[in-house]
């Protein structure tokens, strides 16, 4: 889900771009990455924004659901990197299809776990960007510290009483 988010923040502009981002987000390799990657994945992402600006509930998981559905087959259990582990994906996908998999089942997972309300646009005045809250106590509205201070500041010094002479 943090990897959803990461991407829906700044889109990859090219499938190199696509790849090296899912790589350094941890992705395994056992795809080889093709032309189609990068407009199958961008049109799931919008897909996948409308999950995140839903109203936490039926409306959320009606739209996850689809996702999940033309997404993930069924699980399975695999050690094909020594460790077992379940995959909600049939084998020899491309990119795409692996992202979409890991992706659905990522922000399911995540959802019905620590709740439906653990997604989000950023509360800060101007800023759209996504978050997923994966803080301890649920509470997050930002998408960074960066937009929590930077409301923080504005909301004080709307509070503030003008100096008269």
């Amino acid at each position: 889900m943090l990897l959803a988010a990461d991407l829906v923040n700044a889109p990859p502009s090219s499938t190199g771009e696509l790849v090296a981002r899912c790589l350094a987000a941890g992705v395994t390799r056992d795809w080889e990455p093709v032309g189609a990657d990068l407009p199958t994945v961008l049109d799931f992402l919008r897909r996948w924004e409308a999950v995140v600006d839903a109203e936490p509930g039926a409306e959320r998981a009606r739209l996850l659901n689809a996702l999940l559905a033309e997404s993930t087959g069924p699980p399975r259990l695999t050690d094909h990197d020594g460790h077992w582990h379940l995959h909600h994906r049939d084998d020899g996908l491309g990119l795409a299809g692996v992202l979409r998999a890991l992706l659905a089942t990522g922000t399911a997972t995540h959802l019905a776990t620590r709740g439906m309300d653990r997604l989000g646009r950023c509360a800060a005045e101007g800023c759209t960007r996504v978050y997923a809250d994966v803080s301890r106590n649920g509470r997050q509205r930002y998408c960074s510290a960066r937009c929590g201070n930077t409301d923080a500041v504005r909301r004080h010094r709307g509070r503030q009483q003008p100096v008269r002479a």
